[in-house]
């Protein structure tokens, strides 16, 4: 057992990977009383205890999530406030929290810039392999879906085991967390954290290889989530997580996928065999914390406190899709990104009160045009998708739409203030037919005003989720449209022009 007590001085609690105690209290005696601490589970020479969370009648066989908290945090502070616990119960996995004690590190951080805890066969590294031998042992996890995720600290300690075990650990997901053997003292932590560390893909993969000589795979997939507003630990170090894993599957960083997801921007990179090893998502303007969207809905989670932050999204649920264990025995979640179907598309042009509606004539040259343009007249654009891979009787869990900006004048979102582009949804098609005619300005819709677009000036940009009444409305069948209009009609010239076809895209979540 170890004495030495490591301290990285006053500052650290308060910005060094830190996360204060003003986040522990939001934890419900509940969720606290449901953790069991485990006090023998080998020769612990990192010295950490060792907490789980195991669902009851919970059978063998099933994955094993360890999860890793941040600077200052305990186990009972990072289960049900970052959703695992909910995911646990309804995915039907273990939980395994182990936590650092102020013996080991004043700010109760794990010591991921010690080579004596990052090494394979010692230190931290070694109890907490240990924790998953017994949690195999007692619980029967299934000895092929481990996985790892941490905040911060934690995030550090992620890719330190995945590095040190990659024949343990199927995934990982580093939230604001940094490169393997990124630092090996504690100045070096410093610099790692920011400005950051500056190296080149096959250096960061180096480290990762050396860790164990002769190990050719298969390597863990890796989730990597940051805010690109931390500045505790530097955004770049995304890129540097991202460049470490890619270059040890023999990947490259040419994204095969780069979308977003609840709006925010969501890379994926591809192995030789064109399998997703590696994403990233950058959470605009979040600064250092683990994402969460507290709330009862299918994909949201966690409770909101210091360095939990309420983005609207819940990584979590996100990282658990990426890794596959979202299936509970009830049938496995299936996604499908549709591009809009570019024949179909089209814009129509009408005056304030809907008369006169004609057929816009620029989409082949300007794109699809929503607001008030200098002829006066008010459009709204339709977005066709074929939605006929959704099986029949499907539960549509998640929806939403992302379009791409192609040029604009003025500002329709403030004229009048306050305005809003909305969507509506049409199981079928708006008019008599599905090619864009007059009669779509005014059709009905089967539900109206399910989702809106921030406004946006450059890229592309989601919508904010499909409302039930909007999932219900998407065609198992055939044709799904979207009519986008502005809520209210622009008070002069203000318009925005967005391109169709491929870079419309609607995004479906559904399970059986």
């Amino acid at each position: 057992m170890r004495t030495t007590v490591r301290r990285w001085g006053a500052t650290v609690a308060g910005a060094l990977l830190a996360v204060t105690t003003a986040g522990l209290s939001t934890a419900p005696g509940a969720q606290a009383a449901s953790l069991t601490e485990v006090t023998s589970f080998g020769s612990n020479p990192g010295n950490l205890k060792m907490f789980r969370y195991v669902p009851d009648g919970l059978p063998a066989g099933r994955p094993l999530v360890v999860a890793m908290h941040g600077c200052t945090q305990s186990a009972a502070a990072f289960d049900a406030e970052t959703g695992w616990t909910k995911w646990a119960d309804q995915w039907g996995f273990a939980l395994l929290l182990p936590q650092q004690q102020s013996l080991n590190n004043s700010s109760s951080c794990f010591n991921w810039f010690e080579t004596g805890d990052t090494a394979r066969g010692s230190g931290e590294a070694l109890s907490i392999k240990q924790m998953v031998d017994r949690m195999k042992t007692d619980v029967g996890s299934s000895a092929s879906q481990v996985y790892a995720t941490g905040l911060s600290a934690g995030g550090a300690m992620t890719t330190t085991m995945l590095a040190a075990y990659p024949d343990v650990f199927a995934g990982g997901a580093v939230v604001a967390g940094l490169p393997y053997r990124c630092a090996t003292t504690v100045a070096a932590a410093y610099s790692c954290m920011s400005p950051g560390t500056n190296l080149t893909a096959a250096q960061w993969g180096d480290k990762v290889r050396a860790a164990n000589p002769g190990y050719t795979g298969p390597w863990p997939k890796v989730s990597i989530w940051q805010g690109s507003s931390d500045t505790t630990v530097v955004p770049m170090n995304m890129t540097e997580v991202a460049e470490q894993w890619t270059n040890t599957h023999g990947a490259d960083m040419t994204a095969d996928v780069s979308d977003t997801v609840g709006g925010y921007p969501h890379k994926v990179y591809n192995n030789a065999s064109g399998t997703p090893v590696v994403e990233t998502f950058s959470i605009t303007g979040m600064q250092h914390g683990q994402p969460v969207d507290p709330g009862a809905g299918a994909q949201q989670c966690g409770t909101a406190g210091a360095y939990i932050l309420d983005v609207n999204l819940c990584a979590s649920y996100e990282i658990g899709k990426f890794w596959g264990i979202t299936d509970s025995g009830g049938g496995e979640e299936t996604s499908a990104t549709l591009p809009s179907v570019g024949a179909q598309d089209g814009y129509v042009k009408a005056d304030a009160s809907g008369g006169g509606a004609v057929v816009g004539t620029l989409e082949s040259t300007s794109g699809l045009a929503l607001g008030r343009g200098t002829d006066g007249l008010h459009n709204r654009s339709v977005l066709s998708f074929d939605t006929s891979t959704v099986p029949d009787g499907a539960t549509i869990i998640r929806a939403y739409v992302t379009v791409a900006y192609a040029s604009a004048s003025g500002n329709p979102w403030a004229s009048p203030a306050g305005n809003r582009l909305v969507a509506d949804v049409r199981n079928g098609c708006f008019g008599a037919a599905c090619t864009t005619a007059a009669d779509d300005w005014a059709a009905a819709a089967t539900a109206s005003d399910v989702a809106a677009i921030d406004r946006f000036t450059s890229g592309t940009k989601a919508s904010s989720d499909f409302s039930a009444a909007g999932l219900s409305a998407v065609s198992r069948t055939g044709t799904t449209q979207v009519r986008l209009r502005f809520e209210q009609n622009p008070t002069a010239t203000n318009y925005v022009f967005i391109k169709p076809a491929a870079e419309a895209t609607l995004h479906v979540e559904w399970t059986p």
